[in-house]
């Protein structure tokens, strides 16, 4: 039914493209309400469903356009997706949400969510650019790589929950949905209907966007580098923005760094493990600007008092961004 409306005309393809992000992203909200509501029925603490159902969620529109895209064969624009969204959520968000206002850190987030993000850009980066030493053929991010990103996603956790205990007044219990008082059977109802929304959303955007490449005359890797990770990203763009106009934008710090980090080690990693991505054109500085960009807030909140990512910084973070965009759009 999909590809039969695409080819009505390209106009098509942008409506369900949009139509796809929303279903996506309500799907996403859905399932974390209920799910959420479910945990708490059989007493699972705050503390815990905030570290694993809603971090999950806030994932699942990256998880589940990866999924759509290796069972299709788009694997340019599964690997695509992840390096764009985090591309995004640390150069444009970030910068964008500093400029409003400077950005507080944790020292867990200085200390070892942030150089766990570095690491991941790094690993990335150094998967698509050295040949495998395990037999696997091409450069790229294969399974065993996969399965090495999965380890290091279950030490993160391993990390995350152990902190979390050590420092409850610390835990993202403040980013529960307010569902104790949800029926059962509501609660089930929006896990179904945010799971039918994730599938049909993923279908979309995925289907759309090649289509609209194919068009356009235009890689997939560039599709995905642009409008699908712009689109997934929106969540958090929405959230932090908001955030720092209310002064609060140390929230944003940890859903950015955070969503990097599942997107890398979660998403990725299952991705490569349900099939591998080879290497495309220009993989090499999308890795790189990855990785770079985690390094660069790094360095900002390691370099003043404060321990802020400043509006310097900001506007720093947002001129590489639009340096980066320009070359890769310029050679395409």
């Amino acid at each position: 039914m999909i590809e039969s409306l695409l080819n009505i005309g390209w106009w098509v393809g942008a409506v369900l493209i949009v139509a796809g992000f929303v279903a996506l992203v309500k799907g996403a909200d859905w399932l974390v309400d209920g799910a959420s509501a479910v945990a708490k029925r059989f007493g699972i603490s705050d503390l815990v469903i905030g570290l694993t159902v809603v971090a999950f969620g806030t994932s699942m529109p990256e998880f589940v356009v990866n999924m759509v895209s290796v069972a299709e064969g788009s694997t340019d624009l599964a690997i695509t997706n992840i390096l764009g969204s985090n591309i995004i959520n640390t150069l444009v968000i970030l910068g964008l949400t500093a400029l409003v206002y400077p950005i507080a850190s944790q020292k867990r987030s200085r200390d070892f969510d942030i150089p766990m993000s570095i690491i991941a850009g790094v690993l990335v980066f150094a998967a698509v650019t050295i040949q495998s030493p395990w037999g696997e053929t091409g450069k790229g991010v294969g399974r065993i790589a996969g399965m090495g990103l999965l380890l290091l996603f279950c030490y993160f956790l391993y990390n995350t929950f152990r902190h979390a205990k050590d420092h409850p007044s610390e835990g993202p219990s403040d980013e529960v949905p307010s569902t104790k008082e949800m029926p059962v059977r509501r609660a089930i109802a929006l896990i179904l209907g945010g799971l039918v929304g994730l599938v049909v959303g993923g279908e979309l955007i995925v289907k759309s966007a090649v289509d609209i490449a194919t068009r356009l005359g235009v890689s997939e890797a560039i599709i995905g580098l642009t409008i699908v990770a712009l689109g997934t990203s929106l969540p958090e763009l929405a959230t932090s923005v908001i955030a720092a106009t209310k002064k609060n934008s140390d929230i944003a710090l940890g859903n950015v760094i955070g969503s990097n980090i599942f997107n890398v080690f979660f998403v990725l990693g299952t991705s490569a493990v349900v099939r591998p991505l080879p290497a495309y054109e220009g993989i090499e500085l999308d890795a790189w600007v990855a990785a770079v960009g985690s390094i660069v807030v790094w360095l900002s909140v390691k370099t003043n008092k404060e321990r802020k990512i400043q509006r310097w910084a900001g506007a720093l973070l947002l001129l590489i961004y639009t340096a980066y965009l320009t070359y890769r759009l310029m050679n395409v």
